[in-house]
């Protein structure tokens, strides 16, 4: 028997998702048509010997989460429950909270993933590689650019934005873990997909009851966590590396983190492409009468889509959208309800929930691709400033935007609900 829990966060994380998860919690916007922890649950309910599905955090359980979570039963006939934290309580600490709903059953093993990453999902082999080898914690890994040999100097960097893994190559034990160092240690990464043993919870507790020991905690961030605050990376993974408790499964499959709007467009051109192999059927097809379709594009049943319009790559249409003649879209979501008059041109960019782009006018933002397999990748930001200027970024409309016809939106954030009168470039419209 296998359980699977999904930590979702909650509205005090995702910052630099705005104003995109001002409209819906995070974990539920659409990536490639279908909302992000939606491709999590499909892996897990494809895991032989899967009984149930948990959601961890700390967003309040309103009407899009409980609608998702019903449906998502229904669909996959398993349970998926939702368990809300009383506090943020860290990526361990709703672990070691809930424990014995996750233990209830007696699971063999349970997997733990992170919402906001992007992946195919291993889960069989990762499982496999366990009941091979079993050990309290296996760690999906992957590498920051796939030449072991001779490391480029923009790998060795990208390395420092991810929790970075140092193993044993025969055994493949962790020997060393740090999260986000400051100088390079490895161009192993972690992934945030995890296989954990019932007796991986012992260490969770072993840390709780520290922390109620030492009283309130000040992180390294300036801000007091309480004793069930329990950070999987620093307080676990990085006190057991080398104790034989800790292992790495190394991936070359698709995977990347899903921090900013930025990356979600990233990810969705990733799981379009997996859609070849797992879902062909979600992928448009160019047909007569229909619209022009180049390389992997999603559309929802219920858009309206001209035949002039030529869509993709990797494009996503929502429920409801109406597409009008002449369109051109490449890289770019556009989400329910929205509205692209005649001739306009969307590159690189999400279109908000019933927005609307009129006729002739262009919204266009800068490609981010952040993917740590590519040493000409350009990563996600810290900040949307550098020198008091907006850095470039893809254009995100926020929701009921109006974008007045023969105007150009060009590296731009618009907030939700703002009708503009003239174009904008490089600048937070709010």
């Amino acid at each position: 028997m296998l359980k699977a829990v999904i930590l979702i966060g909650g509205p005090q994380k995702g910052t630099r998702f705005r104003p995109l998860s001002f409209e819906v919690p995070k974990p539920l916007f659409p990536v490639a048509g279908v909302p992000m922890i939606q491709h999590h649950i499909e892996a897990c309910a494809q895991v032989p010997g899967m009984q149930e599905i948990l959601l961890i955090g700390f967003y309040q359980p309103d009407e899009p989460l409980t609608r998702f979570l019903e449906t998502a039963q229904q669909e996959f006939n398993l349970p998926v429950r939702y368990l809300q934290e009383f506090a943020p309580l860290g990526t361990g600490g709703g672990l070691y909270h809930f424990r014995d709903q996750i233990l209830a059953g007696g699971p063999e093993a349970f997997f733990v993933l992170n919402a906001d990453v992007c992946s195919d999902f291993p889960l069989s082999t990762m499982l496999a590689a366990h009941r091979h080898q079993p050990h309290p914690f296996l760690l999906l890994g992957t590498t920051a650019g796939h030449c072991l040999v001779c490391l480029s100097q923009a790998n060795r960097t990208q390395s420092l934005s991810y929790g970075c893994i140092v193993e044993n190559p025969q055994t493949h034990e962790v020997l060393h873990y740090v999260e986000k160092p400051s100088t390079f240690v490895s161009d192993i990464i972690n992934c945030g997909i995890y296989l954990f043993t019932p007796e991986a919870l012992k260490p969770l507790r072993d840390v709780f009851q520290r922390n109620q020991q030492d009283g309130q905690l000040e992180d390294s961030s300036g801000l007091w966590r309480g004793a069930g605050t329990i950070r999987l990376e620093q307080d676990v993974f990085s006190a057991l590396a080398g104790q034989g408790q800790i292992y790495v499964h190394l991936t070359d499959g698709i995977w990347s983190q899903i921090k900013s709007a930025g990356s979600a467009l990233y990810a969705s051109r990733l799981y379009l492409g997996q859609y070849q192999l797992t879902h062909p059927e979600r992928l448009a097809r160019h047909s007569p009468g229909g619209p022009w379709i180049r390389g992997n594009v999603y559309i929802h049943p219920t858009a309206k889509v001209a035949a002039s319009a030529v869509l993709g790559p990797n494009v996503s249409i929502g429920e409801g959208v109406t597409v009008g003649e002449g369109v051109r879209l490449r890289e770019s979501i556009v989400l329910h309800g929205a509205t692209l008059q005649e001739h306009t041109c969307v590159l690189h960019s999400i279109v908000g929930w019933g927005s609307t782009v009129g006729r002739w006018a262009r919204v266009e933002g800068t490609p981010n691709d952040p993917n740590p397999n590519d040493p000409r990748a350009h990563m996600d930001s810290e900040s949307l400033f550098k020198d008091g200027k907006l850095l470039p970024a893809i254009t995100i409309l926020g929701c009921r935007v109006r974008i007045p016809a023969e105007v150009l939106i060009l590296n731009s954030i618009v907030l939700p609900h703002k009708e503009l009168s003239r174009s904008f470039t490089n600048q937070i419209i709010l």
